[in-house]
């Protein structure tokens, strides 16, 4: 670590010299602007501006490559900041392009600006402005908390259209997931916080962390839809209103698990671990109940849905400890 002496010049301008190894290695030179951006905490960024800068570009050759691959390879390059991914071939098949135009779907930002028989052409045109990791996570909490009420819903009533839906949205969740994945890298690679201004590194690290568990509960809600899209007959009223109750009282404790979050509140981030605690007699009694049924099969897929239930229980536990990491902190 380098210190250097703060100055005053013109007597109202503090002054200090920047390290000249450090400006060598970015580029900077005599007359050249720099970017300061103050963080919450009173850290202050410095960052080289260098005209024209060039964008980002992977060139990624997809001779060969099977879709599975070439999916993971485009996401890679997503999370790795990339502006431009350029994929190209002698030819480049038509799976290849329909896996392509699958994944462009699943990000948010990135477009096919060009194509051609032997090149497709990604842009990121995301702002990252536009969308601040907190509106991400709970938009994020929004979708999976109404995929999770759905999901029971379409259990319930032996909606299959509405279990569709449900699956559907998880989409949705992957991207706000992806975006926020892809931010906070940038954030470590030294790009800079889009949303500085209200939100420190280690709220938006925290912030992140809380992603993970929001993307897992609305794969666990998307499990229960493709159970409610397998059910052949209804099940008896008795144990889906017991379902519902369970799901009801679980999409209470994300939601306060949530609010935790956002209020750093020990309180209340403590009062939903232990909720999750005491509910896990009535998870062992829901799971008895289902043992009665006559049907084998039907015992089988509801045994499914009670621990997916339980387990968006432990998941709103891991943001309500997350919620307690950040309270300590700002104590």
């Amino acid at each position: 670590m380098e210190t250097r002496k703060v100055q005053q010049t013109g007597g109202s301008t503090y002054i200090i010299s920047l390290p000249k190894q450090w400006a060598e290695k970015v580029g900077i030179k005599t007359g050249m602007r720099v970017s300061l951006q103050a963080q919450p905490d009173g850290k202050l960024l410095i960052n080289p501006i260098l005209e024209g800068r060039a964008v980002k570009t992977k060139k990624i050759d997809v001779t060969g490559c099977g879709v599975k691959a070439l999916e993971r390879d485009i996401i890679a390059a997503y999370l790795h900041g990339y502006d431009r991914i350029e994929l190209s071939s002698k030819r480049i098949l038509a799976e290849q392009k329909q896996t392509i135009r699958r994944v462009c779907y699943k990000l948010i930002g990135p477009e096919i600006t060009e194509e051609s028989s032997n090149c497709v052409v990604i842009q990121d045109l995301l702002n990252p402005n536009e969308l601040p990791i907190k509106k991400g996570v709970q938009r994020m909490f929004l979708i999976a908390g109404s995929m999770q009420k759905d999901a029971v819903r379409a259990l319930k009533t032996i909606d299959y259209d509405l279990a569709l839906d449900v699956s559907q949205r998880d989409d949705e969740v992957d991207r706000l997931y992806l975006l926020i994945s892809k931010q906070f890298r940038s954030i470590l690679c030294g790009g800079g916080m889009p949303d500085s201004a209200e939100t420190n590194i280690e709220e938006y690290h925290e912030f992140r962390m809380a992603a993970s568990p929001l993307e897992r509960i609305a794969d666990h809600a998307q499990k229960i839809a493709n159970v409610a899209s397998k059910l052949q007959q209804p099940v008896s009223d008795k144990v889906t209103e017991e379902l519902e109750k369970l799901n009801n009282a679980y999409i209470e404790l994300v939601k306060l698990s949530i609010e935790a979050l956002f209020n750093a509140d020990t309180s209340l981030a403590n009062q939903v671990i232990d909720g999750v605690d005491n509910m896990r007699t009535w998870v062992e009694e829901l799971h008895a109940s289902i043992l009665e049924l006559e049907s084998h099969e039907t015992m089988i897929l509801l045994g499914t849905v009670v621990d997916s239930l339980a387990r968006i229980g432990d998941l709103s536990s891991n943001i309500a400890e997350i919620a307690i990491n950040t309270a300590i902190r700002d104590r």
